[in-house]
C-alpha cells in the first residue's frame, strides 16, 4: 500500500523523528514528507493523495493530525488515515489505542495488518464564520478556549501535558459565564449559562483529560458536555471529578447526544477544534457517520465507558 508519512519536525524530539526516518527508509512503499510551517500538513496531505497515496499518516501531535485531516477530508474515499503520535497531548491516539512509541506505532503500518486494523470512524463537519472544516477528536469552547488562548509553544515544550494545567491556572482569575443558546438536531434553541462546552467525537483532550469517557467514534452521535457556570467551590468540585474521570454524573454537568449541534453565546465563546483555535462566532457541528477510514491500535474499543 502506497504510504505517505507527514512529519511535523517541531513535535516530539529529534530522536523520535530520526528513528521514524530510519524505519521508513527500509520501506520502498513509504515516503516521508516534512512540514515547514503552520498549514503545510494540509497541503502535503492533499498532494499525497493526488499523487496516489492510499495511506496518509500524521506523525506529530493533535495539531498535525488536525491539518492532515483537513487535507484528507475531501478525498476520504481515496485514502486512509494513520497516526504516529509525537506530540504533547496525543489525545486522539489515546482513544484509538495507538502506541506512543514511534517504532510500535510504525509497526501498525505493515501491509499485512492494515486491513484488520482499519475502522470507519465518524467525521465531524464544522461551520463557523462562513468557513467549513473537519473535526475528528474534540472541540472545546468557553473555559477551554480561554486556556487555549493562554498556551504558548514555549509552555508546551517546557511543561508537556502539564502545560494545560499551567494554562488553566493562568485564566482562573478571569472565569467567564457565557449566556449560551444550543439547538440539538433540528429542535429549538434552549438557553444555559455555561462555563465550558465540549463537543466530542473522541474521549480525551488536554493531554488525557477524560472529557467524554462514554463517547463512541462509530455511533453517528456527538457527545456534548456542558459545565454550568457556578461558584468557584462548585467548579473546583467538578474539576476534581474530571481528574477522577467521574464528572459526567455531576449536578453541574449536562451530558447529551445529538447528530447535529448549533451553539451561540454572549460574550462570544472561543472554540478550539482538535486543539486549533478557530472562532468565537456561532458554530455548528454535524456528524458524517463512519466517513473516514482510520488505522487503530489492537487495543481499540469502539464503545467508551461512562464517567
Amino acid at each position: 500500500m502506497r504510504t505517505s508519512i507527514i512529519v511535523n519536525p517541531a513535535a516530539g524530539n529529534a530522536a523520535q523523528a530520526a528513528r521514524l526516518q530510519e524505519l521508513a527508509a527500509v520501506r520502498p512503499d513509504v515516503r516521508v514528507l516534512r512540514t515547514e510551517g503552520p498549514g503545510h500538513g494540509r497541503e502535503l496531505a492533499r498532494a499525497a493523495i493526488e499523487e496516489g497515496a492510499e495511506l496518509v499518516v500524521a506523525a506529530g501531535g493533535d495539531g498535525t493530525i488536525n491539518e492532515v485531516v483537513q487535507g484528507l477530508g475531501p478525498y476520504r474515499d481515496r485514502a486512509r488515515l494513520g497516526l504516529v503520535p509525537l506530540g504533547t497531548g496525543n489525545d486522539l491516539a489515546r482513544t484509538l489505542a495507538i502506541p506512543f512509541d514511534p517504532a510500535e506505532a510504525f509497526a501498525l503500518l505493515d501491509g499485512d495488518r492494515i486491513e484488520a486494523l482499519t475502522r470507519k470512524l465518524d467525521l465531524v463537519h464544522v461551520e463557523t464564520a462562513g468557513q467549513a472544516r473537519y473535526c475528528l477528536n474534540v472541540a472545546a469552547g468557553g473555559f477551554s478556549g480561554q486556556v487555549d488562548e493562554a498556551l504558548t509553544d514555549e509552555m508546551k515544550s517546557t511543561w508537556g501535558p502539564l502545560a494545560y494545567v499551567r494554562g488553566a491556572m493562568k485564566v482562573l482569575p478571569d472565569l467567564t459565564g457565557y449566556e449560551t443558546t444550543i439547538a440539538w438536531d433540528d429542535q429549538e434553541f434552549e438557553r444555559v449559562e455555561a462555563l465550558n462546552v465540549i463537543v466530542a467525537n473522541g474521549r480525551t483532550c488536554a493531554g488525557g483529560m477524560k472529557v467524554a469517557s462514554a463517547a463512541s467514534m462509530e455511533d453517528g452521535l456527538l457527545d456534548v458536555v456542558i459545565v454550568r457556570y457556578g461558584s468557584l467551590l462548585d467548579l473546583a468540585a467538578v474539576a476534581a471529578r474530571l481528574l477522577a474521570g467521574t464528572y459526567l454524573s455531576s449536578d453541574e454537568v449536562m451530558h447529551r447526544r445529538a447528530s447535529r449541534v448549533r451553539i451561540a453565546a454572549k460574550p462570544g465563546m472561543w472554540f478550539n477544534v482538535d486543539g486549533e483555535l478557530v472562532s468565537n462566532d456561532p458554530i455548528s457541528f454535524t456528524v458524517e457517520p463512519r466517513a473516514l477510514s482510520v488505522l487503530v491500535g489492537p487495543g481499540y474499543a469502539a464503545e467508551g465507558q461512562g464517567g
